[in-house]
């Protein structure tokens, strides 16, 4: 049993601490502490504020015009287990740009604060050491990094393990514990740290290449709010980015009977500043504008407004980001998101008449400028010499837009030859990971078919299905996840408003069901519903008739007509029955079973204003008691 991996989790009863901790996906958060013996508690707390002030003011040098993707870097002073120190976290969505801005920063800042000991992870852990994964030693693995790796002084310092220490990862009071009494300890390892910190070589050149700007047509409301906030791009992109149908349903007023507060109107051409992924996140979308975004999207193509001119790509654009600013201002899930309010307290504003929107002139005055996009194009000759390890050098004309895409592809493949270079790494040589099961050529070598091989393509085609449906389950998942409490509790009030709404209708349906069902079984029950009687049925309904005829004096010769028309039947057996004639009959038979009483029969041949007279069998057999 060796071989089954151990979790070191301890249930109740043998020294359980919590579950462990998981930071939700695209988060990063990161800590600072200053440990120096020699300051009190009160200028701990004062040197942590003066961090505080530092990275203001390095974030005002570097991040005048940065647009973050989700959130901002924040440190927040707070105290946990007798100590002060700063905490932080941010959700950087799809942009890792931002993750590495954040370590950039920290990094800079501890060459100022020599005494400022930084933890920076993510979802995956210790991400440092997964970019220096080619420079670890072997004790070093994720299972034993948690609370080793710290940022000191500008560089990468590692806690080893002592002789004495047994192999496990530390605890957050005995990492610190260590810092404070053995400074010395933790260790600088050169390769790790140019490993873990190569994509930070472009820095701060590389925060101004993360931008990107296009000259769009907007209509002049969305014009005048990004104008007075430039960073209102990314809520903006990000609620078209993840519109849902209720967001649809916003951008066509007729459907949701509510006004539209940033209607595609009166369009005037601006730049509009964005990240070069909420750029491409926009430019990826297929959608098809409904209703008046797409009459609008016609008309700027048709040239009808005098004051646009735009290529397709750049009208369909700016016609995404009008609709992201009015699905962002109207759905309620981003009701209490910030940059929804101020949004909101501009329009307030417009509509009151303490602000009015820019004239064209003023419009004119704004700068303009458009980017090269060439960053969004790859050379797939160059990319295969990259791959093959053959690349010339970075520049425009390498065939790759971004040179830090050529330079991280590079530095994988160059991962990956040396992985293939060494003699030690063999089938089970990458980490203990061995071959998967699928890949083992086990197929039949036969001439014909396995019928077992054709099973075995179904379960692998469910398994897909299964994993495919798996995946969507959990994107939708990060994505809600990612949501602040307030969006998560709007959206769990409209699931389960639906949800009810969905109950009540199936509530409904089963008691319709029902009531049909015991409406059929009674009908059943009284022949109604029988369409083809059986034989003997026939024949006793028709020797009642013969009886009748008999008693009244006539019997002979009708008796011998019903015994001819009896013999007719065996003959014509098999004939097509009239079902009208069949119908009628079973009608008259429930009708006779309700023995006078209400009943289905009678109530369905009331509803079609027929009246029945009484039974005639009742007559005779009640003149018959008399007699």
């Amino acid at each position: 049993m060796d071989h089954i991996p151990q979790d070191n989790f301890k249930r109740f009863g043998e020294g359980f601490e919590g579950f462990p901790k998981q930071l939700p996906e695209d988060v990063v958060e990161y800590m600072i502490f200053v440990i120096d013996s020699q300051l009190s508690d009160v200028q701990t707390r004062e040197r942590l504020q003066a961090f505080q002030r530092a990275l203001a003011t390095l974030e005002k040098k570097f991040l005048k015009e940065y647009i973050w993707q989700r959130d901002s870097m924040k440190l927040d002073l707070t105290r946990e287990e007798g100590r002060w120190l700063l905490k932080g976290s941010t959700n950087y969505g799809d942009s890792v740009a931002d993750e590495w801005l954040i370590v950039w920063l920290l990094r800079e800042l501890s060459k100022e604060f020599p005494d400022a000991w930084m933890r920076i992870y993510d979802t995956d852990g210790e991400f440092l050491l997964i970019e220096a994964a080619n420079a670890l030693p072997n004790w070093l693995n994720p299972e034993m990094a948690e609370n080793r790796v710290w940022i000191n002084n500008h560089r990468l310092l590692v806690v080893p393990l002592s002789k004495q220490e047994e192999p496990k990862p530390l605890k957050a009071e005995e990492a610190l514990a260590i810092l404070k009494d053995t400074p010395a300890r933790p260790q600088h390892y050169p390769k790790i740290d140019e490993e873990a910190f190569h994509r930070l070589k472009n820095y701060p050149t590389a925060i101004a290449e993360n931008q990107h700007h296009a000259t769009l047509p907007l209509p002049r409301r969305v014009a005048h709010v990004l104008h007075t906030n430039p960073a209102y791009i990314a809520p903006v992109v990000e609620a078209f980015y993840l519109r849902d149908p209720i967001a649809l349903r916003l951008l066509q007023p007729e459907k949701s009977k509510t006004p539209l507060k940033l209607a595609p109107k009166d369009f005037v051409e601006v730049s509009v500043r964005f990240t070069k992924v909420l750029y491409a996140q926009l430019l990826g979308q297929k959608w098809v504008p409904p209703g008046i975004w797409g009459d609008a999207l016609a008309n700027i193509m048709r040239k009808g407004d005098k004051q646009t001119s735009m290529t397709q790509e750049k009208a369909e654009i700016g016609i995404k980001v009008a609709a992201g600013m009015e699905m962002l201002a109207q759905h309620k899930v981003y009701a209490n998101k910030k940059a929804s309010r101020e949004i909101q307290l501009l329009l307030d504003d417009l509509e009151s008449g303490d602000d009015t929107l820019p004239t064209d002139a003023e419009i004119a005055a704004w700068p303009k400028r458009d980017d090269d996009e060439e960053w969004l194009n790859i050379d797939f000759d160059e990319f295969e010499r990259e791959l093959s390890g053959k690349g010339g050098p970075t520049g425009p004309s390498s065939g790759f837009g971004d040179k830090n895409a050529q330079e991280n592809l590079r530095k994988m493949v160059d991962r990956f030859n040396k992985f293939l270079e060494d003699d030690e790494a063999g089938l089970d040589g990458a980490k203990g990971l061995g071959l998967d099961p699928m890949d083992v050529d086990n197929d039949s070598d036969r001439g014909w078919d396995d019928p077992e091989d054709s099973d075995e393509e179904e379960e692998e085609d469910s398994d897909q299905f299964a994993d495919a449906e798996f995946e969507e389950y959990e994107k939708a998942m990060e994505k809600f996840m990612a949501l602040s409490s307030a969006e998560k509790s709007a959206l769990v009030d409209d699931a389960r408003e639906l949800a009810r709404a969905e109950e009540e209708e199936r509530e409904e349906d089963e008691e319709i069901q029902k009531l049909s069902e015991a409406m059929e079984a009674e009908l059943f029950g009284l022949g109604a519903l029988k369409l083809d009687p059986a034989k003997e049925s026939k024949k006793e309904g028709k020797k009642a008739i013969k009886s009748v005829n008999v008693d009244k004096g006539k019997g002979k010769v009708r008796a011998e007509e019903v015994a001819d028309d009896d013999d007719d039947d065996d003959d014509d057996e098999g004939e097509l029955l009239d079902e009208d004639y069949n119908l009628v009959e079973n009608m008259l038979e429930a009708f006779k079973g309700q023995g006078g009483m209400a009943g289905p029969a009678g109530n369905m041949l009331r509803a079609m204003g027929i009246q029945m007279p009484p039974d005639a069998d009742d007559d005779l057999k009640t003149k018959g008691e008399k007699a």
